[in-house]
């Protein structure tokens, strides 16, 4: 069951990145097209890459923020369970053995007396391949983080007026959005719930997919 659920994570994980990187090649694209317009319904695209762009933002963040929070989870329980081993760990000592890629460095010195350690041993290396993993996922999204954060910040006077303007995408996407947050107040056990939130962010990103492909054709 654990693999299973493991698998799973991992499947989400992939697929959001995937989605991430899709809608973030479909908004530099819609401004390239916005840049070239000349028609009077410029300002209409200008408005509707703007709240698609910010939304994105807005998406990711949380996506940022529940994978940091994830982290934090697996880093208490490679305390505790340190501490059952015998070992106890200052926050700037754990950080330091994290930053490692051997999980070797968290039995060092260990003497496994019974099941009770043998198990904490176990979930010590699980817990630090997950954080190997979110560390994996967030750099790789961190550039396209970057550039789409300073193209929110560069439209300037434009994201100041966008709630004034109305089109179908910004319903789409705060729909979505709504459906995020009600899946951060499920009170499921921590694996399940990084993949339901993973889950609705998917499907967020897809619907700002959908409302990207409308926009362009």
């Amino acid at each position: 069951m654990l693999s299973e659920t493991k698998a799973e994570l991992e499947e989400l994980m992939t697929d959001i990145k995937t989605l991430a990187n899709k809608v973030h090649f479909k908004l530099k694209n819609m401004q390239q097209s916005v840049e070239q317009e000349e028609t009077v319904n410029v300002r209409i695209r200008e408005t509707q890459h703007s709240i698609l762009s910010r939304k994105f933002v807005e998406v990711m963040c949380e996506y940022n923020a529940t994978q940091s929070d994830y982290r934090e989870r697996c880093k208490g329980r490679i305390q505790r369970q340190l501490e059952i081993t015998g070992r106890n760990t200052s926050d700037v000592e754990l950080e330091s053995m994290l930053e490692r890629d051997n999980p070797s460095v968290f039995t060092s010195g260990v003497i496994i007396e019974s099941s009770v350690t043998e198990e904490a041993v176990k979930e010590m290396k699980m817990r630090h391949s997950e954080i190997i993993r979110l560390e994996k996922s967030l750099r790789e999204l961190h550039d396209m983080f970057m550039d789409m954060m300073m193209l929110v910040e560069s439209q300037g006077e434009l994201m100041n007026n966008i709630e004034k303007n109305v089109c179908s995408a910004q319903d789409y996407v705060l729909k979505a959005k709504e459906e995020t947050k009600a899946a951060v107040k499920m009170k499921k056990t921590n694996r399940m719930k990084l993949m339901l939130i993973g889950a609705c962010v998917a499907v967020c990103l897809l619907t700002v997919i959908i409302a990207l492909a409308i926009g362009l054709s």
